[in-house]
């Protein structure tokens, strides 16, 4: 089949195109340094032309509120408008756990609005929400530092590893659209703030972790199932 993921030089898409690849797949990794703009649509007609399955792993490149929100409900309307010229016959998209659960934060009103795009598109589609990635627990430390602190909230967290979330998007491009969602979360679950700790003292950073249940995440409030699965998801394989 011929794959073409959207934001295909990311952590994720990077990961994803190699498993496709290795899988037999025509896999086309697509992004503004390939000449596509999910937001003015430049590019989308070509790239999707043929295409069997589209995955969208895109990232804003701002995260204001505003513009997070105009970034991924544009994009959205722009692919499922591609998509739909193109007859493609699947659309998967990575979307975030339990989104909804934090209106305080842009970035999870925007994620909800993106799905919201999707499922109302015509296009059939998966969405699946992971949980956050292990790659980003240093972002994680580096927003909540002052000097040599760093206040990380107490709430339950449970990483997925990037490599886990390519696997499943991979997989389920071997599937047929489910017309809904798929969970994913890592192995683990611990307070946010231990992951940190833990992370600085692999890496041997000697900023100190500060527990604060009222520390949030990114803006959000945020409680011991904002950040963690439900039952019936899925769990990835690496721990952290």
């Amino acid at each position: 089949m011929k794959v073409v993921v959207v934001g295909g030089s990311g952590l994720i898409g990077r990961k994803l195109v190699g498993l496709l690849a290795a899988g037999g797949h025509e896999a086309v990794p697509v992004s503004k340094s390939t000449g596509v703009d999910v937001i003015t649509g430049e590019g989308l007609a070509e790239a999707f032309r043929g295409a069997d399955v589209v995955v969208d792993v895109t990232n804003a490149p701002s995260w204001g509120d505003d513009e997070v929100l105009a970034f991924f409900s544009t994009s959205a309307r722009n692919l499922a408008a591609a998509e739909q010229q193109a007859g493609v016959r699947h659309h998967l998209a990575l979307t975030i756990v339990n989104a909804e659960t934090m209106p305080d934060s842009g970035y999870m009103r925007a994620k909800v609005a993106q799905e919201r795009i999707i499922i109302e598109s015509g296009v059939p589609y998966t969405i699946v929400r992971a949980t956050q990635f292990h790659e980003f627990v240093s972002m994680i430390a580096d927003a909540g530092t002052s000097g040599d602190e760093v206040r990380v909230t107490t709430a339950a967290f449970q990483p997925v590893a990037a490599g886990d979330v390519a696997a499943l998007l991979a997989e389920l491009v071997d599937q047929p659209p489910l017309n809904g969602i798929v969970n994913l979360g890592g192995p683990e679950v611990q307070p946010m703030s231990t992951f940190v700790q833990r992370f600085l003292e692999a890496t041997g950073d000697t900023r100190t972790v500060i527990p604060d249940a009222a520390a949030g995440y990114f803006g959000a409030k945020v409680d011991d199932s904002s950040l963690t699965t439900r039952d019936g998801a899925r769990i990835g394989a690496t721990a952290f």
